[in-house]
């Protein structure tokens, strides 16, 4: 530690060894880099260039013509197990051949999840079942994968590459099971693991935003009415008010705009709730707004608060046609709010001020 308690880093060299030992390791894989580009240019796909190629991918996974060599092999071992040299069934050998590579990536992924090239081999490697393999074994090794995909986010739940893979798995086992005459949704399904991991944890903008897709098509294949769907809306509504009980975290309000579209004549017939009245419409979002208000007690230093308190006036104000004199006091008083606690949109805010004359 130096004198005022900073410690001391060291601004050596690193020791003639140490240099040696890094020099070793570079050349080391240069030569394994050559010893498998010149096996695969003389098509020698074995075992033992496939266990050269796993050393290559674990120093360097974002290698991506490594990737396509780890293709080239096993697509030739694919096409050694189907032309029958064996007893053991072409369906069991690929089988393991599939799932041996699918172990080999787990590590990889451990240490790099954001690592596009993994992904995509992974997906590569599951599509190869789904086209090799009789469809209930396909089944079978894509269920697996949305297990792996719910540890792997329970592990990260914030994951963005895990939420869209498991939406490709998800959308892949619906596919299989309809090829098999089986054609059950996962909508619901899907839905209840959204909402468990929104409880686990509020803030996970991802799994919000999964759930919104879920939530269309969940009332789409129920053929919803409109008293289920106005239900629906309320869910939402009562589930992002408990989650704003933070309401200094962005992502829960991105979702809350997204809700409030449903009020919005000009894109209401998108949305969940397509044929409320504007009068129903209106009473939501004065109850929106008295349920707003109520946040600002204790969290007076919000922007959010004050954001969504002028978006909600203004989106009565254009159900409405009109905007009453209070909703526009209102307004200018959260405005200059905002001027005073977000000075760099200090501009934007004096151009909005401007419009309302």
């Amino acid at each position: 530690m130096g004198s005022h308690g900073i410690p001391r880093y060291s601004t050596q060299e690193p020791t003639q060894e140490a240099r040696q030992q890094e020099a070793r390791k570079i050349e080391k894989y240069r030569k394994l880099d050559r010893v498998v580009g010149e096996e695969i240019a003389a098509h020698k796909y074995t075992p033992e260039t496939l266990q050269k190629i796993s050393d290559l991918l674990t120093s360097n996974p974002e290698y991506y013509t490594v990737w396509n060599y780890r293709r080239q092999v096993l697509r030739s071992q694919f096409a050694q197990a189907t032309s029958g040299s064996s007893d053991q069934p072409a369906a069991e050998r690929i089988t393991a051949l599939i799932k041996n590579d699918l172990l080999f990536l787990i590590p990889l992924l451990k240490s790099f999840p954001k690592c596009y090239w993994i992904w995509n081999y992974r997906l590569w490697l599951l599509d190869e079942a789904a086209r090799l393999l009789p469809l209930p074994l396909a089944r079978r090794v894509w269920q697996e994968e949305l297990a792996l995909v719910g540890k792997m986010l329970s592990l990260d739940s914030r994951n963005f590459h895990g939420w869209g893979y498991r939406r490709l798995v998800v959308e892949t086992l619906e596919k299989i099971a309809s090829e098999e005459n089986a054609g059950e949704s996962m909508a619901q399904d899907e839905f209840e693991y959204a909402k468990k991991m929104i409880n686990a944890n509020l803030s996970n903008f991802s799994a919000w935003h999964y759930r919104t897709k879920l939530i269309q098509r969940l009332l789409r294949e129920r053929s919803a009415g409109d008293a289920e769907r106005k239900k629906m809306l309320d869910d939402e509504l009562a589930l992002i008010h408990r989650a704003l009980c933070d309401p200094y975290d962005q992502s829960l309000w991105f979702y809350h705009q997204n809700l409030m579209s449903t009020f919005d004549p000009s894109v209401a017939g998108q949305t969940m709730a397509p044929n409320l009245t504007n009068s129903e419409r209106l009473e939501y979002i004065r109850q929106e707004i008295d349920e707003v208000q109520e946040m600002l007690d204790g969290a007076e230093d919000c922007k959010y608060i004050y954001q969504a308190l002028i978006d909600c006036t203004l989106l009565a104000s254009k159900v409405q046609g009109t905007m009453p004199s209070g909703d526009k006091e209102n307004i200018l008083s959260w405005l200059s709010e905002l001027k005073k606690m977000d000075p760099l949109r200090r501009g934007r805010w004096l151009d909005f001020e401007k419009s309302l004359e």
